[in-house]
């Protein structure tokens, strides 16, 4: 079967990207969409660069920062309706995964009229607008990804818009965004990439070249996380933290993610869990079951991180997660009802039945 590899994404990295290359936003539209949340932007200096390129381009702008954690299908919706109501014809995403994937999913409405199963299904008549993506978390590689995660009421999890029409045209990537980012919420961003980069090795559609990304995204991760015990974390690995999660999105733009992000879309969704917190908490007993049947390709994604074995592995992760939260017997049943019916279930190299992720589960926190 052939392979294909296709990121459409231009990447710009570095301190003061934005501001250097701001010739290239004038490119793309008349008016701009600022997509952020209510305060991280303001503090960490990104949404004032943003601002500042679109100023000195004299490029018409609004900002919308209503975007909260894990945004719904409704919320997308009603911020898309304000994009048309403005005029705007490109989006500047800005922020972690949460504006990042609501811009996109922002652009795609504004352009096209569509219901929730036309959404999910790719079925778009009009290209969606253009879209900048700037990350200020080191976690969840989306802005190079064609992928949009919504919070599906109706589903009770996470829902996912997959489709190359909203791959950003841009994405700056300029560490200094993320120097102010508390330490808890490092931890769980570099726990994302390290998901991505991770399942992406124990997709079954990984290919040769995803290997290769992932097994450097692991390398750094694996670098870097043991350093993340103090409050003071350095330029230097903050970089290769954004750098490794920029290589674990371009990994799970062409392998998908697996069993794990299924499981963990339950206790984002259930419990207010962080997303890369999640993962993590997940994480050992998930590559446990798969090594069951694929010692080999785990031992490996574990040798590219650095370590010797699971049981060390696992022990970075306890010191990194701290105590653990309490889920309950019927939650257990409830998370895996759930995660069973995920897509991305089937893309795991051990098929999985409910039961197996019921004891995934147990395992991770009782």
């Amino acid at each position: 079967m052939a392979e294909q590899f296709f990121i459409p994404t231009k990447v710009i990295a570095g301190k003061g990207c934005i501001r250097e290359h701001a010739s290239l936003l004038a490119a793309l539209g008349a008016k701009a969409m600022v997509v952020t949340g209510c305060h991280s932007a303001l503090v960490n200096g990104s949404q004032a660069d943003i601002t500042a390129a679109l100023q000195e381009k004299r490029i018409p702008y609004f900002v919308y920062n209503r975007i909260a954690s894990n945004p719904s299908i409704a919320a997308v919706r009603e911020a898309a309706a304000v994009a048309r109501d403005e005029g705007a014809d490109f989006v500047i995403g800005c922020g972690g995964g949460s504006p990042l994937d609501a811009a996109k999913a922002i652009a795609l409405l504004a352009a096209n009229d569509l219901d929730d199963a036309e959404l999910f299904a790719g079925i778009f008549e009009n290209p969606a607008l253009p879209m900048v993506a700037v990350p200020t978390t080191a976690g969840t590689g989306s802005e190079v990804t064609q992928y949009a995660i919504l919070t599906n009421d109706r589903l009770q999890t996470k829902t996912s818009i997959a489709s190359e029409a909203i791959f950003p045209r841009l994405a700056f990537l300029d560490a200094t965004y993320t120097l102010s980012l508390p330490l808890r919420v490092t931890v769980n961003t570099a726990l994302d990439a390290l998901s991505h980069a991770l399942e992406g090795c124990l997709a079954k559609r990984a290919i040769a070249l995803s290997n290769l990304l992932a097994a450097e995204s692991l390398r750094i991760s694996g670098a870097c996380l043991p350093l993340l015990r103090g409050e003071e974390i350095s330029w230097t690995v903050r970089e290769q933290l954004l750098y490794a999660s920029m290589l674990a999105g371009m990994v799970i733009a062409h392998t998908g993610t697996t069993a794990l992000h299924a499981m963990g879309y339950s206790l984002t969704y259930f419990r207010d869990i962080d997303h890369g917190r999640a993962n993590g908490l997940l994480m050992s007993e998930y590559l446990r079951f798969v090594a069951a049947s694929c010692r080999e390709r785990v031992e490996e994604a574990l040798r590219r991180t650095g370590f010797a074995d699971l049981d060390s592995f696992q022990a970075m992760l306890k010191e990194l997660l701290g105590e653990r939260e309490w889920i309950s017997e019927a939650e257990i049943d409830r998370f895996s009802a759930i995660a069973i019916r995920a897509k991305n279930i089937g893309n795991t190299l051990r098929n999985p039945v409910q039961q197996d992720l019921a004891e995934i589960i147990r395992r991770s926190f009782i």
